[in-house]
């Protein structure tokens, strides 16, 4: 296409998952309840965390910085979705969407390094119990939560800076509920070769870095697990890190499942709808997956409430 074809457009069209005029409403409803569940459920860890002396530790830090993660998370998406279902509008302009992205992929990768260090931090914890207090000090913690948001804020920025260098046609529909840097990159009317490459790049790096973190430290549990005689210790030892564990499968079956769509018929759709999972589904469930079996959370979360604690 020659350059004179491109235009500077002033805004994307978000399909969103259906444009049956019937489901809206059923869509609007579903995705409200979704994302307050997220957000109350996520600030009641957070406030449970804060409030309780005997959480102030590194597996709660963490723990809070991802119930953290995961409310600026979902809002980065769900809010406008909810916006354009009940103005009937599809539209988010150009410097909305670019926006989008960058949050998205910060908050993303936020994620995503936050469950590897949460899972050194079971490592240490159950491998090394007696240098665990030495290891893991404050400072150490707040440490790697800062670096984790280095990395994911270079990422975005790089990635949402290379999304501004393309040149798109004058109709830009995006088959999603939210700007998925890879649908916009590839309906640019410029070369988009580069863009390919590092968004697979940084995929690679610092999601399969993260991934083979999280198995390593997991290896290395289950291995220290199987060493112990008794089955009460295993069974304290594995409690420990199952909720952890849970999140984590979670999290990346979820991506894995909406990689498997993109390669199907229909991928764009398929894709989007696969997305919910991870963006919506996932956020929603964690506080859930962290409080029930965690008699800790539990206890701060009736102080919060005024609950009796037994």
């Amino acid at each position: 296409m020659e350059q004179g074809n491109y235009t500077q457009i002033s805004a994307f069209l978000l399909l969103g998952l259906s444009e049956e005029p019937d489901l809206q409403p059923l869509l609007f409803g579903l995705f409200l309840s979704m994302y307050l569940i997220t957000v109350f459920g996520n600030l009641f860890i957070i406030l449970a965390v804060s409030s309780d002396s005997h959480l102030h530790t590194p597996m709660y830090f963490f723990l809070a910085n991802l119930s953290f993660v995961d409310i600026c998370f979902t809002s980065t998406t769900v809010p406008k979705m909810l916006q354009n279902i009940q103005t009937q509008s599809k539209v988010i302009t150009y410097e909305g969407c670019i926006t989008q992205i960058y949050f998205f992929l910060l908050l993303a990768g936020l994620d995503n390094f936050l469950l590897a260090v949460m899972a050194y931090d079971r490592f240490l914890a159950i491998c090394h119990p007696l240098h665990y207090t030495v290891i893991m000090k404050p400072q150490l913690c707040v440490l790697l939560v800062l670096v984790a948001w280095m990395m994911s804020a270079l990422n975005s920025l790089l990635q949402s800076l290379m999304v501004l260098w393309l040149s798109f046609c004058r109709e830009v529909k995006v088959s999603h509920f939210f700007c998925e840097i890879n649908q916009v990159v590839q309906l640019a009317c410029s070369d988009n070769f580069l863009n390919d490459k590092v968004m697979h790049f940084a995929a690679g790096l610092l999601g399969g870095s993260s991934l083979a973190g999280i198995l390593y430290s997991y290896s290395k549990i289950v291995s220290s697990i199987h060493r112990i005689s008794s089955a009460q210790g295993k069974y304290k030892a594995f409690s420990t890190c199952a909720s952890h564990l849970s999140v984590v499968s979670l999290f990346y079956c979820t991506i894995l499942g909406v990689y498997l769509s993109s390669a199907a018929p229909q991928s764009s759709h398929s894709s989007a709808v696969a997305s919910v999972m991870y963006t919506v589904v996932t956020p929603m469930l964690n506080p859930f997956i962290y409080s029930l079996r965690n008699r800790d959370i539990k206890r701060a979360l009736k102080r919060i409430i005024g609950a009796p604690v037994i």
